[in-house]
């Protein structure tokens, strides 16, 4: 089987999406690293196959994407059912938010993802510990 994630042709890509994420995404990132929601580790700019997802949880095999403007341009949203539809190929689940909806409803927002993270087969993410031994957080805070 040939390796699809995060392969090396696309690390360039992906680097320079992290060097310059847009101001949306830089918010999300914010409250989502650090395994902040649920105990929960997201990467970001990761890549399935060609394609590169905002976030991904590989413990819950979840992407994350945020559509700013050009995803409503002609063409675009076709692109993005196809490649959405490649990337649930994979048993991924597939969570997508609108920028403004990050701006304006950021707490809805982590809200979906922490309701998605606990639909999980699997027990969600461990939380991480504080150092008194307990945990330092389990759901998301605005």
């Amino acid at each position: 089987m040939p390796h699809i994630y995060t392969r090396n042709t696309e690390k360039e890509l992906r680097q320079s999406l992290r060097a310059e994420m847009p101001s949306a995404e830089s918010v999300l990132w914010s409250k989502l690293r650090r395994r902040q929601l649920l105990g929960c580790k997201f990467r970001r700019q990761y890549s399935v196959g060609t394609y590169v997802v905002d976030f991904y949880c590989a413990e819950l095999r979840l992407a994350i994407e945020l559509d700013g403007d050009s995803h409503y341009e002609s063409g675009a949203q076709a692109r993005d059912k196809e490649r959405e539809r490649f990337i649930k190929s994979f048993g991924i689940d597939f969570l997508r938010f609108r920028n403004v909806e990050v701006f304006e409803q950021l707490n809805e927002v982590l809200d979906s993802i922490a309701r998605t993270a606990l639909k999980h087969p699997k027990p969600p993410c461990s939380p991480p510990l504080s150092k008194g031994g307990r945990s330092s957080s389990s759901m998301p805070r605005g």
